[in-house]
């Protein structure tokens, strides 16, 4: 049986972590074919496809996800 590789997080270069409000995003792209965001506070993970991830970063790129005042 092969093992399965662990998530190795990476933290946001836009993180201005700071021990008064440690919230971060972390990145993982370490495993094939997958990416994981996790909640640096609550280490809640959430686990996309390789494609999934690529569509949510363009989508973010062209403003699809911004919110109006």
């Amino acid at each position: 049986m092969t093992a399965v590789p662990e998530f190795e997080f990476r933290t946001s270069t836009a993180c201005k972590y700071n021990n008064n409000d440690p919230r971060c995003v972390e990145v993982a792209t370490n495993v094939p074919d997958k990416v994981a965001v996790r909640n640096s506070v609550t280490g809640q993970t959430v686990e996309f496809t390789a494609v999934e991830w690529t569509e949510f970063l363009s989508g973010a790129k062209l403003g699809e996800f911004d919110l109006s005042a």
